[in-house]
């Protein structure tokens, strides 16, 4: 049944945890508003996905809030005011984390313990650092997820969209080639690292940074608006060349056999 595959490298916000990748989100939002600086949804999840502090750098260097900061400071962020923001980041983050946003994506437990009757490895791989996964992942197991292998933004030389984490988590998991591995993310970025790994990918749409909304927000939509903004979403991930687009992980294990064949 799992042919070709040896195992899954999952990603953590929106994919496994954290319904709608919201935790990130606020803190993003809350240390530009410290500086003055009103960064907008849209401005702050685009780069999601990535390590933190290369996320805070790739806000700032956005053309509407570098023209505020330089409106507000006379010249434009530089790498003195990320490092001071992404200071301020972890702390706020590590807040935050421990009192929402390491729930685990309902159908996660049951589909990586499906995944693991099927002989698959489960690894994963996350733009926090080991500092904020301290916090995240022992939450995580209380809810039912706990992969064999974490990895983390800080453990290798280049976040998303190198590859690094992706390689990382095969040799720690003991899986080679790497064709024979499914990342799954929920974000483009994520897609890229496993494309430039190697690897057969698969997007989130729903339960994702794409898409935004929490599980409540997602149940009060019609299942037509709904639909709408999930073709629009997979049009993007599939613009981003990923292998395979679904909903969720759960809907991943249900759709497993659906898997094309896969050579690398």
């Amino acid at each position: 049944m799992s042919a070709p595959f040896k195992a899954v490298i999952f990603d953590w916000a929106g994919t496994t945890v954290d319904y709608g990748s919201r935790a990130p989100l606020q803190v993003f939002v809350e240390i530009f508003h410290r500086r003055g600086i009103e960064i907008t949804v849209d401005e702050a999840r685009g780069p999601m996905g990535r390590a933190k502090r290369d996320h805070i750098a790739t806000i700032a260097a956005l053309p509407r809030v570098a023209a505020l900061w330089r409106g507000l400071y006379g010249r434009e962020p530089v790498e003195r005011d990320v490092q001071a923001m992404y200071d301020e980041f972890l702390p706020l983050q590590k807040e935050t984390l421990s009192r929402s946003g390491s729930e685990v994506i309902p159908g996660v437990p049951q589909a990586v313990a499906e995944l693991r009757r099927r002989g698959l490895r489960i690894g994963s791989t996350t733009g926090y650092t080991r500092e904020l996964m301290d916090v995240v992942a022992p939450l995580a197991a209380r809810g039912g997820f706990s992969p064999d292998v974490i990895v983390c933004s800080d453990d290798v030389s280049a976040g998303r969209p190198a590859p690094w984490m992706n390689f990382r988590a095969a040799e720690q998991l003991g899986v080679y080639p790497m064709h024979s591995v499914v990342v799954v993310d929920d974000t483009p970025v994520g897609i890229a690292a496993g494309r430039n790994a190697g690897a057969f990918t698969v997007a989130v749409s729903e339960t994702g940074n794409a898409l935004g909304l929490s599980l409540s927000e997602v149940a009060a939509l019609s299942s037509g608006e709904l639909q709408i903004r999930l073709t629009e979403i997979e049009r993007q991930f599939q613009a981003a060349r990923a292998h395979f687009v679904t909903r969720s992980v759960a809907d991943l294990v249900e759709r497993w056999d659906d898997l094309p064949a896969w050579n690398g």
